[in-house]
């Protein structure tokens, strides 16, 4: 039964690393969670469900006597900082605004997209509003994952996928999943593309190795290289451009 436990919950706590990292006295408990929810919510439509998207994945908060402290880790920081750091101004004096407290942001560049799940979910929902194949996509994103050096990987799609009358789920899986063993790392994450025939619904699972194995990235193949090694002469030579006159060797 280990596909039907979300693998980021069962190893919060063991393997990872709580997203939110504070203590408090019972009676500011509830408040605090009112508003680490309002922060997430907030940054997460602001960067994610509308243009520029910013891609961002993960959002930590941790807090201390003074200040709460916003971690954004992303795809893209450019989009998040601006110019000159001008964006992040603004997003600290909104989220001040917001939840009545002093607010640190730091941003945080993820290092290779294809291995978080979070992205790619989203990157998928994205060209399935443009009605790009969802076969091809699938298919394409777990060979981009597999490419920069994860061990397996999972993409399931549910919905009417290509304007079908029925509902059905489609599955692309490359690799192993190891969804019951805890010292695994396993990033896993879903997103909903809303679209002219109705909601699809992507779920991403990625195996990275074990927690403290470093991804070693593969040799990505060359684009635009022909097959079959070099060109073979022909006989009897070919055709001489020099000087804009042809000659027959």
């Amino acid at each position: 039964m280990g596909q039907k436990t979300s693998p980021i919950g069962f190893r919060t706590g063991i393997t990872l690393d709580w997203q939110s990292t504070w203590y408090a006295p019972k009676a500011n408990y509830g408040e605090f969670l009112v508003e680490d929810k309002k922060v997430r919510d907030f940054v997460d439509k602001k960067f994610n469900q509308q243009p520029p998207y910013a891609a961002v994945s993960k959002i930590e908060i941790a807090r201390t006597r003074n200040e709460v402290k916003v971690i954004l880790h992303t795809g893209r920081p450019g989009m998040v900082i601006g110019p000159k750091g001008a964006e992040v101004d603004v997003l600290r004096e909104q989220l001040e605004e917001l939840i009545d407290r002093k607010v640190n942001v730091n941003v945080v560049e993820i290092a290779d997209p294809n291995l978080d799940a979070k992205l790619v979910a989203d990157g998928i929902a994205q060209q399935f509003q443009r009605r790009a194949p969802f076969r091809r996509v699938m298919k394409m994103q777990c060979e981009n994952i597999m490419n920069s050096g994860a061990l397996g990987c999972k993409i399931m799609c549910s919905g009417r996928l290509g304007g079908a009358e029925m509902a059905r789920r489609e599955t692309q899986k490359l690799g192993s999943i190891p969804l019951q063993t805890l010292d695994a790392n396993v990033d896993y994450a879903s997103s909903t593309s809303f679209t002219t025939y109705g909601a699809i619904g992507v779920k991403v699972w990625i195996y990275k190795g074990k927690f403290g194995e470093e991804i070693q990235p593969q040799a990505r193949p060359q684009r635009g290289g022909r097959k079959g090694g070099p060109r073979r002469q022909r006989k009897g030579g070919g055709r001489d451009f020099q000087g804009g006159n042809k000659s027959n060797n």
